[in-house]
C-alpha cells in the first residue's frame, strides 16, 4: 500500500542498552573533538541531521521515531544499529504504522498486529508488568504508558540546558509533575548534568522554624546527593548570616568542585507556605541565584526546577520571589485523544469516542483517575457501564483515593465549609485564598472564568453526599470497609 508522502512514520524507541551504548560514543567524541565539552542539542542535531525536535522524541525512551532516524543517530557517532538498541513501540487502530513495524526487521513479521491483551503479553513481557501493577506514583521512564502533553515535555527539555534557568513546575496532587520530573531528568542525565532531586515534605519541622538550620539541611543534602564530603562546618561562617553562607557554600564550593552543571529540583514547595518567615526568606535567596547567575559562572552551572501543586498565596516581594522568573509550566488535564491513546496503549479497542466521552464524563482528564480507571477495565474484568454506575453510587473502584481526600478535608472545618460553598454555589462565589489554594492543590475544585468548580462529576457526587452528613466519621467508615 502507497503511503501518504505527508505521513511521517514512528514507529520505535531506543532501549536502555540503544541509550547507553549511544551516550558512550557520544562521550568519546566529545573527548576527541571537543576537547571533552558537551554537545549542545543542536551540535547533535546537526551533527546527526535531525532536529532537536527529534532528539527530544529520541531522549524519551517513550515517544517513537522511524528505524531511519534511529540509523542516522547511530552512524554520526560510527555505530550501526543493532537490534538490542530498539524496541517496537505498537500502535494500534492504524494499519500503516502496523505493517511498517513488522516490516522492520524479519523477527518481527509473525508477530500479530492486533494489540490485544493475549499479543500484549506476548511481545512486551516488560510493558505487561507495568499493566498489572496498580497506577500508583510517577510513571515509570520505560513504561508505555506515559502520555506527553505538547509542547511541555519539548519545552523543559530545551529550557534545562540554558546556564542558570529556572522551571517551574505546577500542577494539583496526581497530575503528573513527578513523572515530567523524572523525564526531565533523564533528558539531564544525557546531557551529562548531574542531577539533585529533593523532597520538602521530608524537611524536619524543627528546620522550618529555623533558617540557620534549614540552610544547613538544604546544603548538606545537595552535598550528599552530588557525592561531595558536605565538610558544613568548615565552609559556614555565622559571623556573615546563613543566607550568605548558604550562597557562597553553594558557589565556591559545591558547584565549583562540578565540570557539568546541576539540576537541582524541589519538590512539594508548597510546604513553605505555611511558614510565611522562612518562605519569604528561602524563596528570595532562591531568586538572588537566578539574578547572580547573570554574571557568575559557577550559578551558571546550577539549572533549579521548583515543584509545587497551587499558586503562591503568602505575601511575597515581588522582586524577591522566584515564582514570576524562568519557564512556567502548567501541567492540563488530559484531551479526549490522550485518552484515547492511552486506552489503546492498555489493549482497549475503543475506536468510536463513545468510551473516552463515557469516562471522561465521569473524571474529567484527571491522569490519576483516568490510569486507575483503565487499569480496572483491563485486569479486573469491569465494564465501564459497571465501573461508572458503582462510582456514581458509592466511590466503586475511586473509594481509597475518596477516602483520602475526605480524610484530609475532616482535618480541617474551615476547609469542609469552604467546599460545602463550593458544592452548593448557583454563580461565582469568594472564597477565602488560603482555602481556595489548598482545595485547589488536593485537586478537589478547578476554575471556570470566575467560577470556582468541583473538578469533575466524581467529586461532586461522591462530596455531596458526604458534606450533608455533618458528624460522618472517617474513621468509622474504615471500620466499615
Amino acid at each position: 500500500m502507497k503511503q501518504s508522502k505527508s505521513t511521517r512514520r514512528r514507529g520505535i524507541v531506543l532501549t536502555i542498552a540503544g541509550l547507553k551504548r549511544l551516550q558512550a560514543a557520544i562521550l568519546a567524541m566529545e573527548k576527541v573533538q571537543n576537547n571533552g565539552e558537551r554537545f549542545t542539542l543542536e551540535d547533535l542535531g546537526d551533527r546527526m541531521s535531525v532536529s532537536t525536535k527529534t532528539l527530544n522524541r529520541l531522549w524519551s525512551l517513550n515517544t517513537g521515531v522511524d528505524q531511519k532516524t534511529l540509523k542516522l543517530c547511530f552512524s554520526a557517532f560510527n555505530l550501526e544499529l543493532q537490534r538490542e538498541d530498539y524496541s517496537i513501540l505498537s500502535e494500534p487502530n492504524n494499519s500503516e504504522s502496523r505493517s511498517y513495524l513488522l516490516s522492520l526487521d524479519t523477527e518481527e513479521k509473525k508477530i500479530s498486529p492486533l494489540l490485544s491483551l493475549d499479543s500484549f503479553a506476548t511481545q512486551h513481557h516488560n510493558q505487561l508488568e507495568n499493566l498489572w501493577s496498580y497506577p500508583d506514583g510517577p510513571v515509570a521512564l520505560d513504561s508505555p504508558f506515559y502520555v506527553e502533553r505538547p509542547p511541555i515535555e519539548e519545552l523543559v527539555y530545551r529550557e534545562i540546558i540554558q546556564p542558570g534557568c529556572v522551571i517551574r513546575i505546577r500542577a494539583p496532587r496526581e497530575m503528573g509533575k513527578s513523572s515530567l520530573v523524572l523525564r526531565l531528568l533523564a533528558f539531564a542525565q544525557m546531557q551529562g548534568y548531574r542531577p539533585v532531586n529533593l523532597n520538602c515534605k521530608q524537611i524536619d519541622a524543627n528546620c522550618l522554624t529555623d533558617l540557620n538550620k534549614l540552610l544547613r539541611s538544604f546544603c548538606w543534602q545537595i552535598a550528599t546527593e552530588l557525592g561531595i564530603d558536605p565538610k558544613l562546618d568548615e565552609n559556614w561562617h555565622e559571623e556573615i548570616g546563613c543566607k550568605l553562607s548558604c550562597s557562597l557554600y553553594l558557589q565556591s564550593y559545591l558547584l565549583k568542585q562540578s565540570q557539568s552543571p546541576v539540576v537541582l529540583v524541589l519538590n512539594d514547595v508548597d510546604r513553605f507556605f505555611e511558614y510565611p518567615q522562612i518562605a519569604e526568606e528561602f524563596f528570595g535567596l532562591l531568586r538572588s541565584w537566578y539574578e547572580e547567575a547573570r554574571q557568575d559562572t559557577n550559578l551558571q552551572k546550577l539549572r533549579l526546577v521548583v515543584v509545587y501543586s497551587t499558586e503562591v498565596y503568602v505575601s511575597l516581594d515581588i522582586n524577591r520571589s522566584p515564582f514570576n522568573i524562568g519557564l512556567p509550566i502548567r501541567l492540563p488535564e488530559f484531551t479526549e485523544h490522550q485518552v484515547e491513546y492511552l486506552a489503546q496503549r492498555h489493549g482497549l479497542d475503543w475506536t468510536s469516542s463513545k468510551q473516552v466521552t463515557q469516562l471522561m464524563s465521569l473524571v474529567g482528564g484527571h491522569p490519576a483517575l483516568i490510569r486507575i480507571a483503565l487499569y480496572y477495565l483491563c485486569c479486573q474484568g469491569i465494564t465501564l457501564e459497571e465501573l461508572i454506575q458503582e462510582a456514581m453510587a458509592n466511590g466503586g473502584i475511586y473509594r481509597y483515593h475518596l477516602w483520602r481526600h475526605w480524610a484530609i478535608l475532616q482535618e480541617n472545618s474551615n476547609l469542609v465549609k469552604a467546599y460545602v460553598e463550593v458544592m452548593t454555589a448557583k454563580q461565582s462565589i469568594s472564597l477565602n485564598p488560603i482555602y481556595a489554594h489548598k482545595l485547589e492543590s488536593l485537586g478537589l475544585i478547578t476554575y471556570e472564568g470566575d467560577r470556582i468548580l468541583p473538578r469533575c462529576e466524581l467529586y461532586r457526587s461522591y462530596f455531596k453526599k458526604q458534606l450533608c452528613v455533618p458528624e460522618f466519621e472517617y474513621e468509622s467508615l474504615q471500620k466499615r470497609a
